[in-house]
C-alpha cells in the first residue's frame, strides 16, 4: 500500500473542530429538531447540507429568515448555546487517534491552530474539557471574519495569526465547504471521515489532497507520519 508523507514542507497544522477533532456533528441535528419543534416546524431533511460551513451567526440568520423565527439572532444563538453546552461537556469525545497525533505534532514543533464555525462560547468549553488549549495557541471562529466557509477567510486569519505562509499549512477538514475553504486559501487539505458527511465522501476525496478514515490511519514510519493516499 503506497503512502505519502503529507507533513513534508509543512510548518503549521490547521484544524476544523466539529466532526474533525471532536465527534460532535450528531448533536446539532438533535438540537435543530428540538429547537424547531418549539415553533411547530419539522426539520427539513436537507438542512444540514444547506448550512454546512456557515458561521454560528450566519446559521442563526439563516434559521431566522427561512423559518420566520420571531426571536432576534442573538437570542437564537444563546438558545443554541444553552441546548448544546451540556452535550459538549459530557457526551462529545475526541475523534479516534486525534490526541496521539496532536502530541506528536506538538513534539515535532508544528504550529497549530483551530478554525471553526462554532460559537466562541462553545469552543471555550470544548477546548477546556479536552485540554486543547495546550496544543492550540490560536483558535478562531468564523464569526471573526467577513464570510464563513467555503470562503478562505477563517483559514487565512489563523495562518496570519500563526505567522505562517498559507502554502506551508496543512488543513484537516470533515466537510466539503471546509475543504474548499482550505484549498481556496492556498493550503494543502486532508479530508477527515465523519459519518455525518459520508454522503459526500466521494466529493471530499476528489477535492482534498489526502484523506483519512481515522487519525490512526496516519502511520509512524521511522519518525515520520504518513497518510494513506486519498484514492485508497
Amino acid at each position: 500500500m503506497q503512502n505519502i508523507n503529507m507533513l513534508e514542507n509543512i510548518d503549521a497544522l490547521l484544524f476544523d473542530l466539529d466532526g474533525t477533532l471532536v465527534d460532535s456533528m450528531w448533536i446539532w441535528r438533535d438540537i435543530d429538531i428540538q429547537y424547531l419543534e418549539r415553533y411547530g416546524i419539522t426539520l427539513p431533511d436537507n438542512i444540514q447540507l444547506q448550512i454546512e460551513g456557515m458561521s454560528f451567526t450566519e446559521t442563526a440568520h439563516f434559521f431566522k429568515e427561512k423559518f420566520a423565527i420571531p426571536d432576534d439572532v442573538e437570542t437564537i444563538k444563546s438558545d443554541w448555546n444553552a441546548m448544546a453546552l451540556n452535550k459538549y461537556m459530557t457526551e462529545v469525545p475526541m475523534k479516534p487517534g486525534a490526541i496521539d497525533f496532536l502530541n506528536y505534532a506538538l513534539e515535532k514543533g508544528f504550529k497549530m491552530g483551530i478554525a471553526t464555525s462554532n460559537s466562541v462560547e462553545l469552543v471555550k468549553q470544548i477546548t477546556a474539557v479536552h485540554g486543547l488549549d495546550n496544543y492550540f495557541p490560536v483558535i478562531k471562529t468564523s464569526c471573526e471574519v467577513a464570510k464563513g466557509k467555503p470562503a478562505p477567510d477563517i483559514y487565512l486569519l489563523v495562518a496570519e495569526t500563526l505567522k505562517v505562509k498559507p502554502e506551508r499549512c496543512l488543513v484537516f477538514e470533515d466537510i466539503v465547504p471546509g475543504i474548499i475553504a482550505g484549498k481556496s486559501a492556498g493550503m494543502k487539505v486532508c479530508g477527515v471521515e465523519d459519518k455525518y458527511s459520508d454522503t459526500t465522501r466521494g466529493e471530499k476525496k476528489r477535492l482534498a489532497d489526502y484523506y483519512i478514515y481515522h487519525y490512526d490511519d496516519i502511520r509512524s514510519k521511522g519518525r515520520n507520519f504518513h497518510a494513506f493516499m486519498k484514492n485508497l
